[in-house]
């Protein structure tokens, strides 16, 4: 269970504070921000608003200047230093919801269940999360993540977008799944091919990634589930040389 150091919920039309409520099952959207150093950095910030921001269109969120409404509130809520802890904003028609956490350091032998689950309008970073956050709930969220497959295809984990590598080139899911804000800055830095990642080609794979916010980078040690194991580290290495340049 999360252990919170700072939660908050306001009204979206007044920004009057209300019971902290943290919008889980709502129709919202929500991002999670890796905060690190002494001087409170939100990793990717600007991607993390902007791509919040465009969101709450789909769910039509309406509020004037909301950009400038939630750096306020950030600004408020960083009073002290949260190095290596995560900041996450939810909102729904009528709620913001902020939150600060410690980041969970994944363990060198982290390993993927497998929940054959596709994620409630996947494009999209969404709080329909009630069932990965009941799953996760019973894990070591240092040790496990949940790989999350349908019709015979891996697309996600509940908390990360995956990277395969094979033969020196890497591949990630595109489609029936969210694309991150850190995903997205990797392809900036190293050609990462979006395509669809069969169950049945998993073992054609010599190393498997997590990355996101939460995660960073992150080896897979296995999949128990699909028998496979990982076969190198060389590449989590390079990946997570670039990774350590915005943070």
């Amino acid at each position: 269970m999360a252990k919170f150091l700072l939660k908050k919920s306001y009204q979206l039309k007044d920004l009057k504070e209300i019971p902290f409520n943290d919008l889980w099952g709502n129709r919202g959207v929500f991002t999670t921000m890796r905060l690190v150093g002494n001087k409170n950095k939100i990793v990717l910030k600007n991607n993390h608003l902007n791509n919040l921001i465009s969101s709450t269109k789909k769910y039509k969120i309406r509020k004037k200047n909301l950009k400038k409404i939630l750096l306020s509130l950030i600004n408020k809520s960083l009073k002290k230093n949260y190095n290596n802890h995560l900041f996450r904003i939810a909102l729904n028609k009528k709620t913001i919801s902020i939150s600060i956490r410690k980041r969970l350091t994944p363990k060198k032998e982290f390993k993927l269940k497998v929940f054959n689950y596709k994620r409630i309008e996947p494009k999209y970073k969404n709080l329909f999360y009630k069932q990965i956050l009941k799953r996760l709930s019973k894990l070591d969220n240092t040790k496990y993540d949940l790989a999350l497959c349908y019709k015979d295809k891996i697309l996600e984990t509940g908390t990360s977008n995956l990277l395969f590598v094979k033969n020196g080139k890497f591949f990630s899911p595109k489609n029936n799944c969210y694309i991150g804000n850190t995903i997205k800055y990797l392809n900036k830095k190293i050609k990462i091919n979006f395509k669809d990642i069969k169950i049945k080609d998993l073992n054609s794979f010599q190393e498997i990634l997590l990355v996101g916010s939460g995660k960073g980078i992150t080896s897979v040690d296995s999949i128990d589930q699909f028998k496979w194991k990982k076969k190198s580290l060389n590449y989590k290495k390079k990946v997570t040389k670039v990774y350590e340049n915005i943070i």
